[in-house]
């Protein structure tokens, strides 16, 4: 019986986490049919914050991922002065909040400097522009993590082997160690993928909440549900949850892949 005891503590946990899961649920789709519209249903607004979370997210997880390789790589292979430093800073975002994120970068862009990069660059703050790079910024520390452990397993031997038969670094990065690494690296790009998607605080802060402009699903859960507009948030998290299901499927396929 005491051998079991801690197994069955995981189970119920299990139990108990799924049924809270379930019944919120529940509440959810109950809520749909009770509740009524507070205004004219528009498809259009709910399409554009669909199309706009999706060009975003995926547009942060892809610059993400092709800065977050090189790093990921030189954190993964080498030693050098002040890495734990660095390891550490890119991991603030991922530990103070991406409200806080987002202001940093607001009073950023209201300097000098922050300004200069607006006129070359065009408008980031309550701009498109803005969202993308508030996601990048949260999600870059998580895509240089995940890189670097995905480099920390492949086998460094062969490596070693194209050393010896006089290849570059280039060659062999391109030729071995990026193609040994490409599985690892997908499933990184599916996972932050999915962490740029949900981000709200840094995106709200940075981008604003404009309806039709820097409106993200996020955006738009909160903007329905501050107007009380419980049917079209419920609609919004639907939507969101639909999303998250896609990618965590993608998730499952290519991690089956990789075995």
């Amino acid at each position: 019986m005491k051998n079991k005891f801690f197994p069955g503590v995981g189970f119920f946990v299990l139990l108990a986490a799924m049924v809270i899961f379930l019944l919120a649920m529940a509440g959810i789709v109950y809520q749909l049919f009770v509740s009524s519209p507070q205004r004219a249903f528009n498809l259009d607004r709910i399409i554009f914050a669909v199309k706009l979370s999706l060009i975003t997210s995926g547009t942060a997880a892809f610059l993400s991922i092709l800065l977050a390789i090189p790093s990921g790589y030189v954190l993964s292979r080498y030693n050098f002065f002040g890495k734990k430093i660095v390891e550490a800073v890119l991991l603030l975002p991922m530990v103070i909040s991406p409200t806080a994120m987002g202001a940093i970068l607001l009073i950023f862009f209201n300097t000098p400097a922050g300004k200069l990069i607006e006129k070359i660059f065009g408008p980031i703050v309550f701009d498109v522009r803005g969202i993308i790079l508030a996601q990048v910024v949260i999600v870059f520390g998580l895509a240089v993590t995940l890189v670097k452990t995905v480099f920390d397993y492949t086998e460094k031997e062969y490596e070693d082997i194209a050393r010896t038969l006089g290849a570059t670094e280039n060659q062999m990065f391109l030729r071995i160690s990026l193609p040994m690494a490409k599985k690892g690296i997908l499933v990184a790009i599916i996972l932050v993928w999915a962490r740029a998607l949900g981000e709200f605080g840094a995106t709200v802060t940075l981008a604003g909440a404009t309806t039709f402009k820097t409106e993200t699903l996020p955006v738009a859960i909160f903007l329905s549900l501050a107007s009380a507009d419980v049917h079209l948030t419920i609609i919004y998290i639907i939507l969101s949850l639909a999303m998250a299901g896609a990618i965590l499927f993608l998730l499952k396929v290519s991690t089956e892949r990789r075995h």
